[in-house]
């Protein structure tokens, strides 16, 4: 069993940057691959970015990429979310997840993740 706990959210001014962080149990963590998704209100869950076990592979939506940075540290394990120049539309609950299972490429869809945290806060102001 995998437990995900999420840190880091709050309210930050568009413009401004936030670094979330996602704690991992389990004494396999470096083997699991990593992402970071969100979900508006009404809206649906996204991707937002991933990382793999050796954290050598990144991948990014098209609507953060350049402005996020997904990072991880396998000896704490910890994986992270910078993000910078937030806009009012980054405001979501960010969840981190955890891909257990060996992969080809890095998966961008939450059916593919194996377990999730319960989320954190990240709310733009304009």
């Amino acid at each position: 069993q995998v437990q995900l706990v999420e840190s880091g959210g709050g309210l930050v001014q568009a413009g401004g940057s936030l670094r979330l962080s996602c704690a991992a149990s389990g004494h396999t963590y470096s083997s699991y691959h990593m992402g970071w998704f969100r979900q508006a209100p009404g809206k649906e869950r996204e991707f937002v970015a991933s990382i793999m076990r050796s954290g050598a592979n990144t991948y990014y939506a098209d609507s953060v990429k350049g402005r996020f940075t997904i990072s991880r540290d396998n000896a704490k394990n910890m994986v992270y979310l910078q993000m910078n120049s937030l806009k009012v539309e980054d405001t979501a609950v960010y969840y981190c997840a955890a891909r257990t299972r060996p992969i080809i490429v890095l998966p961008t869809t939450g059916a593919a993740y194996d377990y999730w945290g319960q989320g954190t806060q990240v709310t733009v102001s304009s």
